[in-house]
């Protein structure tokens, strides 16, 4: 780890859509000096390089060995297990976009390797760094809002992902809605007992032929018997729109209600929400995003503790895989503490 208010060289593996976001985040905080970027397609990795004014690496052996401190992985999910498991051996602290891995026996398997050592693994959920997720569980905490009785969550985009990210994303549940659920359990401070799911394709036929949705809900129970709807569709022309709503005996809030919500009322003379929606899950969360990998490297650098752990991604990673099971048999899914 480097010392205190030291520079450092951040290694980034994977210079795709959210790869090269990363690596341009990277770029412009005060703590990093220099990023190094490595990818599949090595001619991609350099051309990004290149656009960027980043240094290239030829692979991932060789990203690993180039006196990186930190060490970002945003590669293809299938490849997220191997990867940590490369970094755990050479001890540089990591960051992963999630999820660990596509199913749960390989997910335990890295939690182990990962909590038997001393290298620190952040998993990136940027939802826990969003200004308005934070104030919603100050407010749970706090008890302002008395008891929780209903959670209402939704992840709507506005555009579907392209065919071929639909074999190896993992389903829907595993995919996008993974994100509710690890907030909810951020916000909440609680878990998921049960689970009822259910899902449609009623967009592009990839979707089915590949045994996915593009459109689901799950009703799902805490331990302290809130109920918590989530909805999510790859089909929102409005716009991107992520929300909260928490329902409390004393008082409710909402996360991701302000001008840019991609949503409209049908009430005479009302205007709001009057901004411009957000486009994509990048514009919506651009400053979560900074201050996520800001965070990591504060864990780089020795002075924060990992704020998303193997084991909290582990956690949704179990409520998808439920919803998954639900959705296919059509019953309710109990989860095991």
């Amino acid at each position: 780890m480097t010392k205190r208010g030291q520079s450092m060289r951040i290694g980034l593996v994977g210079v795709g859509r959210i790869g090269a976001f990363h690596a341009a985040t990277l770029k412009a905080l005060p703590a990093v000096d220099q990023v190094v970027v490595a990818d599949a397609d090595a001619s991609r990795a350099e051309l990004v390089a290149k656009d960027l004014g980043l240094e290239f690496a030829p692979d991932v052996p060789a990203l690993l060995a180039s006196g990186i401190d930190g060490f970002v992985i945003a590669a293809a999910t299938s490849a997220h297990a191997e990867l940590i498991e490369a970094a755990v051996a050479a001890g540089i602290p990591t960051f992963c976009e999630k999820p660990i891995a596509i199913d749960i026996a390989e997910t335990e398997r890295v939690v182990e390797l990962v909590e038997a050592s001393t290298v620190p693994v952040h998993i990136g959920f940027q939802r826990r760094f969003d200004a308005g997720y934070q104030a919603a569980r100050a407010k749970v905490v706090s008890g302002e809002l008395g008891f929780i009785h209903h959670i209402r969550a939704n992840t709507n985009d506005a555009f579907p992902p392209p065919r071929e990210y639909i074999p190896h994303s993992g389903g829907f549940f595993r995919d996008c809605t993974v994100h509710d659920f690890d907030i909810i359990r951020y916000v909440t401070g609680r878990e998921v007992v049960s689970v009822y799911a259910t899902g449609a394709n009623r967009g592009e036929t990839f979707f089915g032929e590949y045994g996915d949705v593009d459109a689901a809900a799950a009703l799902l129970t805490l331990d302290d018997n809130t109920f918590v709807s989530v909805s999510a569709t790859r089909y929102n022309a409005a716009g991107h729109d992520v929300r909260m709503e928490l329902l409390g005996s004393l008082g409710s809030v909402a996360v991701g209600l302000d001008a840019h919500t991609a949503l409209r009322s049908a009430e005479p003379g009302v205007t709001f929400p009057d901004g411009t929606p957000h486009a994509t899950f990048m514009d919506r969360f651009q400053p979560a995003y900074v201050a996520e990998l800001t965070a990591f490297t504060e864990v780089v650098a020795g002075t924060r503790e990992v704020p998303c752990t193997v084991r909290d991604a582990l956690a949704a990673f179990r409520i998808a895989d439920a919803c998954e099971v639900s959705r296919h048999e059509h019953r309710v899914v109990t989860l095991a503490h």
